[in-house]
């Protein structure tokens, strides 16, 4: 199991996905997962990605296999960019593309915006606006995690994330696999990221960005995410049917074509 110190209360786990020929050059693209999950959650994206790009795909601090991280940890997303960048120091890949889905598209777009210097193109995928005032559901939701598990709360919640197609065999593997997550993590996690404010990051991305949302997620309209998605210089939006906010896991194929066109063809007018 491939592991990385990225610092010194961070024992970051890692999986490298690459079936691209192996006397070709290839550029890499970093999957950044959501709150709640791990690496495991792009397994349909890889089949799609790997032979054309190194895929590297990372556990979050406190999630997955990486260090669980204790109830009063001061949660920040420039700690989290700090943990992906050094992540990508250590394996000697100084740039990239960059890919996050829900919560890890917030942590992505702070990413482009604050090292873009590492960052050849961005795509968020199902990813909340920049602002979410969540502080009523906080203090619910952490009870809720005390009380009753991660488990029970991404079963309450999970019709909203996959959507009314998902099949129930595939609703219960991604329960069960957010269940797994400590709850010191993400009660910390909750209280925090969940609410930050990366409004003003927007207009400071510069690269190529696309942004993939579907027609009735609960995330915000296809108004309100054009809204935010506009505010980015160089962004394309697209929209697909359906009614998750999660589209990256219930529409891994579709999201992850349309991301590797983008790339393929926004990677090489950024360079």
């Amino acid at each position: 199991m491939p592991t990385a110190r990225v610092s010194p209360d961070l024992e970051m786990h890692y999986v490298i996905d690459d079936y691209t020929d192996p006397w070709r050059e290839a550029e890499t693209v970093l999957l950044l997962h959501g709150n709640g999950e791990s690496n495991a959650a792009w397994f349909g994206w890889v089949p799609h990605l790997a032979r054309r790009f190194r895929v590297v795909r990372p556990d979050m601090r406190g999630f997955g296999a990486s260090t669980p991280m204790p109830r009063d940890y001061p949660w920040s997303l420039d700690i989290l960019i700090g943990d992906y960048f050094r992540l990508m120091q250590t394996l000697g890949i100084p740039r990239f593309h960059l890919v996050g889905a829900k919560l890890g598209g917030t942590v992505a777009r702070c990413f482009a915006a604050r090292r873009p210097e590492c960052v050849r193109t961005l795509t968020v995928v199902g990813t909340p606006p920049p602002r979410r005032d969540l502080t009523a559901r906080v203090s619910a939701w952490t009870d809720e995690f005390e009380k009753q598990g991660i488990e029970h709360w991404a079963r309450r919640t999970m019709s909203g994330r996959l959507g009314s197609r998902f099949p129930p065999e595939g609703v219960e593997w991604w329960i069960k696999m957010m269940g797994r997550t400590a709850v010191s993590t993400q009660v910390g996690f909750t209280a925090t990221i969940l609410t930050s404010d990366i409004t003003s990051d927007l207009p400071r991305i510069a690269c190529p960005t696309l942004v993939i949302t579907t027609e009735g997620s609960a995330l915000g309209s296809v108004e309100e995410t054009r809204a935010w998605q506009q505010r980015i210089p160089r962004s394309t939006l697209v929209v697909l049917p359906g009614d998750s906010f999660h589209v990256a896991a219930s529409d891994p194929d579709r999201c992850a074509r349309g991301t590797l066109d983008f790339i393929s063809h926004a990677g090489a007018i950024a360079d």
